[in-house]
């Protein structure tokens, strides 16, 4: 059954933080009513802040299209979760197969790699990144999955983990494939997020260089934001005849981070303007409320046939609550949801439940919370406890 806690504490007005500094002519022109113009030329877009999981701006975020090289943001987050795991080392080098020469030397974007020359993941992961490297993805997939069919399974498996129900990998790079990859705006939002929170340093590591060197060729990141909107730091563009033009971006200002998603738009420069444009607004006409640090303990949800008879829930990234500018006196409730009791054995740093923020006239919309300890299967004795437990009680 599903229980409710509803901890009275939760349910208060919280102060709002400061307003990140922004040019005049953005602030002034910025209200949530009114998104921005250059969105009208872009048929997909998204605007989610990654603190508090609200979206702030959405267009046909739920209509299937082709990623083209964003698919590339799955490769790189298959291997973040593999170098966490220690089942990838970037000081691995691969060299490129006879395969692979043949099908992807000198196709599209690419890191110029050579049969003759080893190539270490840690420049793999670079050239991917920023270069959009096709022959990259292949050797990566090749050399750390056996072949490009297996790392394809894999980007499928995480996306399945990370809730990517409308999407299906099948390029590790996002080259033409009769529509067999295929993404959301949502999805694309949900594999951001997993990608910044889960691996902030990875991701700093390896995305969002204006420029990188490789095999001693320099070549220019095309992110439409770098250097050109406050805090942007990445994350993929994406171009083909049949895709159009489109952007999966993230942006921090003052420790609020957005990740956006235009798709669709028939001109890099229609592109380029409604991505600056929507995550300007994004940044000046709402305002973010700080609910909990990361790692505070957000509630505690009851545990069935466990050592212990409950287990803390813990908030895994920082997270707060977004209003509109101007709604400073709208009460934030919340609330912690969770299907229970759970079921002993739970482990630390499962997802076991969701904090539902409700603000203003806003959607109520939830964030995971994870199991702050280890909760054993409980032994004879304190399965006996529980059970006298449960009747005096």
């Amino acid at each position: 059954m599903k229980r409710i806690l509803l901890p009275a504490l939760l349910a208060i007005a919280l102060p709002l933080t400061a307003a990140p500094a922004l040019a005049p002519a953005a602030a002034t022109a910025a209200d949530p009513r009114v998104p921005p113009a250059e969105l009208g030329a872009i048929p997909i877009a998204l605007l989610v802040d990654i603190g508090s999981g609200q979206t702030l701006y959405g267009k046909e975020q739920e209509r299937r299209f082709v990623p083209a090289s964003i698919t590339k943001v799955m490769t790189l987050y298959v291997a973040f979760e593999l170098l966490a795991r220690g089942e990838l080392d970037p000081r691995q080098q691969y060299e490129m197969s006879e395969d692979a020469w043949k099908h992807w030397h000198g196709v599209g974007s690419t890191m110029f790699l050579d049969r003759d020359r080893p190539v270490s993941v840690d420049d793999l992961l670079l050239g991917i990144a920023n270069v959009s490297a096709n022959d990259g993805c292949v050797v990566l997939a090749e050399g750390a999955a056996g072949s490009v069919p297996n790392w394809i399974a894999l980007m499928n498996a995480e996306a399945r983990r990370l809730g990517m129900k409308n999407s299906q990998f099948g390029t590790p790079n996002g080259w033409m494939d009769d529509g067999q990859t295929y993404v959301t705006a949502g999805d694309l939002a949900k594999l951001a997020t997993a990608l910044i929170t889960r691996h902030p340093e990875l991701y700093q590591r390896y995305v969002g260089h204006k420029t990188i060197t490789l095999n001693g060729i320099t070549q220019r990141n095309h992110d439409p934001l770098l250097g050109k909107v406050e805090g942007a730091d990445g994350i993929k563009t994406g171009f083909t005849n049949q895709a159009g033009y489109g952007f999966l971006g993230s942006a921090t200002r003052n420790g609020r981070r957005l990740v956006m998603v235009v798709a669709g738009a028939d001109r890099p420069r229609d592109r380029a303007q409604a991505a600056a444009a929507l995550m300007n607004w994004g940044f000046a006409a709402f305002d973010s409320r700080p609910l909990f640090p990361r790692g505070a303990k957000v509630g505690d949800a009851e545990v069935q046939d466990g050592a212990a008879g409950s287990v803390p829930l813990i908030a895994p990234a920082a997270y707060s609550a977004t209003t509109p500018r101007g709604d400073a006196g709208q009460p934030i409730r919340l609330r912690v949801v969770y299907n229970g009791p759970l079921i002993a054995p739970v482990k630390k740093g499962d997802i076991v439940g969701q904090l539902e923020i409700s603000s203003g006239g806003q959607e109520p919309h939830r964030l995971p919370l994870a199991a702050g300890t280890n909760v054993a299967k409980a032994g004879i004795f304190m399965r006996v406890v529980n059970g006298l437990r449960g009747i005096f009680t």
